[in-house]
This record gives C-alpha cells, structure tokens and sequence, in this order.
C-alpha cells in the first residue's frame, strides 16, 4: 500500500529533477542562441516543457492526498491521472512542436548552415546537461527499486518523472551527435535530424503517458492477480452459492473500488446475511489493504433456466 512517506520520496525526486531542469534549460537556451543551433534550442525547450510538468506532478501529490467529501465520496486519487495526462500535453505541444519547428527552420535558414566557436560551448552545456540529467535518472530509479510495493505502471508521478529524464537523457545524446555531425560535416541537416527525431521521441513519450493517464482516467480494473484472488476469496465462502459478478476499479495509488454480486446458499436469515457480508468485507481489507471500498449485492441463490427457457430451481450446495 502506498503511504505518505513514499509520497515524500517522489515529492523529494520531483524537486531534484525541476531543480536540474530549471538550471539546464536556462543553460541550453543561452547557448542555443550564441550558437545558433538548433539541435540545442530543440532540447531548451525540451528541458522548459519537463520543469512545467513537475510543476503539475507536484500539484497532483498535494490534491490527489485530500481526504474524501460529500461531493467527492471516493476521495481525489484521480487527481494524479488528471494532472499526469496534463503533462503527456505539456511534452506534446511544448516539447515535440518547437523541436520539429527548429528541425524545419534549419533547413531553411541561411544562418543555421555555419558552425562557429559556439558549438563548442553548445557542447559543452549539453555534456553539463547530460551529467544532470543522468544525476535525476538515477535518483529516480533509486526510489523505484527502494518501494518495493509500488511499481511504474501505479504511479503516474513517479512513471512520469522516470520517462522524463529517460527521454531527457536520449535526447541529450541526439542533439550532440547532430551538433558534432554538422560541425564535421558542414551539413545542417544533420543537425536539422537531430531536432526532428527529438521531436518525434517527444511524441513517443507523450503517447505512452497520455495513454496510460486515459485509461486510468476512464477507470481501470485491477491486475488480474488481484482480481482472481478476491474472487477466490469469495469462492472460499462457504455460505456463497456463487460469484455471480465482480467488478473492481482504481481509485487511486492506495484506494480501490471492489464490487461483487454473490448468491448465498437457501436458508440464511436476514441477520446472518448481514453477518457474512460484514465479514467477507473485513477480510478482503485485511488482505488487501487498497480494496478500501467493498461492495456486496447479496442476494439468495438464484434459479437456472431450463432447456426451454424456464426457471427451475437449482439443488441446493451446487456452484457455479
């Protein structure tokens, strides 16, 4: 289950990565402007778009951890999704669209085809750029690998902040290989390639993040693991007949909605029956500290259809 002190942690690797992104992206546009370049003017705005998006991952720490209202019963773990789907945007429109346009502006630019003593402080900001981004890569998988109960796919925060400096890192790398390339060469296409393939990795990123805040967003079932556990669970009951339905969803990084249709054998009374859901309810909390919403429709056994599309009694003590 995830807790408030692994809150802390992604808060603190969060801070790290805004801190060396401010500083780099300061940086790359001072010397993508003396140099000219547009490889390194590219991975600016890279570096600006990554410092606007742990401003919004910050913000879904903070909004995602208040407690449930009377408007929102279920709490606001969604806050996470919501502001994780606003970053993908933020490395979308700010990211990838200067980086293509850079990438189409070199090639038309008269300007952009020469090389000068700038480059080599291009480059040099640029390897600067790489040891901190490295540096924030690194503290991220740190924390990844120190919460063994809390994986990339659960958190969108944590996800977010590892493809960020992953891409960064990339993209990094790119834009020094088009720089030397042209400096080598005299060709600005290299260059122009350069941009244009950060570009396109920064689409890459922002589809995956996207996607996965979508689908958490809509509302997305539990691993199936989870699932067929709950469901055996159930079936060990012995007063349950059958699991006629179940349904669970993620609320968020610790709460999960858990609902279930069940069929009780014949001859429970009504006080027994609120008895036997209390305590299913209470051992699947037990087991499952996140499923913190369970919900039983209980009812009695039901009748089966016949050949002819009848309703016939089914034995008593048989399962579906």
């Amino acid at each position: 289950m995830t807790s408030r002190s692994d809150d802390r942690k992604t808060r603190i690797t969060i801070l790290v990565a805004l801190a060396a992104n401010l500083l780099i992206a300061a940086a790359k546009a001072v010397g993508g402007v003396i140099a000219s370049s547009p490889a390194l003017l590219s991975e600016a705005a890279h570096s600006v778009a990554d410092s606007i998006n742990e401003v919004f991952l910050l913000a879904a720490l903070r909004r995602s951890r208040r407690p449930a209202d009377r408007r929102h019963p279920f709490g606001y773990g969604k806050e996470r999704y919501f502001w994780s789907l606003l970053a993908a945007v933020g490395i979308f429109v700010l990211g990838a669209g200067f980086s293509f346009y850079q990438g189409v502006a070199a090639l038309s630019s008269p300007a952009a085809r020469e090389t000068g003593t700038g480059y080599v402080a291009g480059l040099v900001v640029l390897g600067l750029a790489l040891l901190a981004e490295g540096t924030s890569l690194v503290r991220a998988l740190w924390q990844v690998r120190q919460t063994p109960g809390r994986s990339l796919a659960q958190d969108p925060a944590l996800r977010t902040v590892v493809a960020e400096d992953g891409t960064a890192v990339v993209g990094v790398l790119i834009a020094m290989t088009g720089m030397i390339l042209h400096m080598t060469t005299g060709h600005v296409g290299w260059e122009a390639a350069a941009s244009l393939c950060i570009g396109l990795l920064l689409v890459y990123v922002a589809y995956r993040l996207g996607s996965d805040a979508r689908a958490q967003l809509i509302g997305e079932a539990v691993d199936p693991e989870l699932r067929d556990g709950i469901r055996e669970l159930l079936d060990e009951q012995p007063e349950i007949d059958r699991v006629a339905s179940l349904l669970t969803m993620r609320l968020g990084l610790d709460s999960t909605l858990v609902a279930a249709r069940i069929d009780l054998r014949p001859g429970l009374d009504s006080e027994r029956v609120e008895l036997v859901s209390e305590r299913i309810k209470r051992r699947i909390g037990r087991t499952w500290p996140e499923a913190d919403q369970v919900f039983l429709d209980v009812t009695e056994a039901p009748t089966d259809m016949d050949g002819e599309g009848e309703l016939v009694p089914r034995p008593e003590g048989t399962r579906q």
